[in-house]
């Protein structure tokens, strides 16, 4: 699993992501937009990092990763 600090505010941002994220995590993510940090969950095995900041940068937003060690 991966998790994400994201600037992902609202529904329309997530529809905005859907296409980026689904083609690559084959839907298997979600974006809690109730929390200030905005998480992003990963949890497809398939994709890394680094694949999914770059298909949130591509879809015009941000993405940090989140240590697991802290959640």
């Amino acid at each position: 699993m991966l998790k994400f600090k994201t600037n992902i505010n609202c529904g329309s941002c997530k529809i905005a992501v859907s296409p980026y994220l689904d083609k690559i995590a084959e839907n298997a993510w979600e974006v809690d937009t109730t929390t200030s940090e905005k998480v992003l969950t990963i949890t497809s095995n398939i994709v890394t990092e680094q694949d999914i900041v770059n298909a949130i940068k591509e879809a015009g937003y941000s993405a940090e990763a989140i240590s697991l060690n802290n959640s």
